[in-house]
């Protein structure tokens, strides 16, 4: 299976301005998710998607291919992450060039243990599912058995639906929610618009090792846990 890799990363970034190359414990964090991608054997290709010159010339600087600087109407605030996949597609494929997958890295969850993209892939692969994500356990407490919703007067019901609290902690069933370190779909699902397709496979990923940089307390995570993890 000829699956490409994807690292999209646009500028004008506000919670953390310019995060996609502000050093990260000494080199920029678009760095970290580069050498995953650069690590794998199963990804035929891998490329850089932005808008951003800067961050295309940190790109080429650590290995990675940017073919196109990736038009406006696909670099805004709210732009969908399918969108931004398809025009990737579309230029690659103009040029000849065709792939039955794509997996999609994003460098703001930088730290990835070595091996985990391709063991991703390989999972992948083995399932035939239309996607895979990779994920971290929900808490106990924020279970989608233990959260509620508002009815329209106003009382709680179980976001569920079902009628009854699960008692004990121990009964719950195990729930799981996207980390954000890959997506892998299919082409055929996302010409067809669709992230995920109708079945998801999925990766657990380490806790010790994730984070997600949106808001300035998510960057001083990130420099303590870079400490932890390559300073020991």
């Amino acid at each position: 299976m000829r699956i490409l890799g994807l690292i999209p990363a646009r500028g004008g970034s506000k919670g953390i301005p310019g995060k996609n190359i502000k050093p990260l414990a000494g080199k920029p964090v678009l760095a970290y998710t580069a050498e995953a991608a650069l690590q794998s054997d199963l990804l035929v290709k891998t490329i850089l998607s932005t808008d951003d010159e800067a961050i295309a010339e940190v790109g080429n600087r650590f290995g990675i291919d940017v073919p196109f600087l990736r038009p406006s109407e696909f670099a805004q605030d709210g732009s969908p992450t399918l969108g931004v996949i398809l025009h990737a597609l579309e230029f690659l494929e103009n040029s000849g060039e065709h792939f039955d997958a794509v997996c999609l890295l994003q460098p703001t969850t930088p730290f990835r243990v070595e091996g985990f993209v391709d063991e991703a892939i390989s999972r992948f692969v083995q399932s035939n599912a239309d996607s895979l994500v990779s994920v971290l356990p929900v808490p106990h407490e924020y279970n989608p058995h233990w959260t509620f919703e508002a009815d329209d007067l106003g009382l709680l019901k179980i976001a569920t639906g079902e009628q009854t609290i699960i008692p004990r902690r121990q009964e719950l069933p195990q729930a799981w929610h996207r980390d954000g370190s890959v997506y892998i779909t299919k082409t055929d699902v996302l010409k067809s618009g669709s992230l995920y397709g109708n079945s998801v496979a999925y990766i657990e990923n380490d806790p010790k090792s994730h984070v997600n940089l949106d808001t300035q307390a998510d960057w001083e995570k990130a420099e303590i846990l870079a400490k932890a993890l390559f300073n020991s």
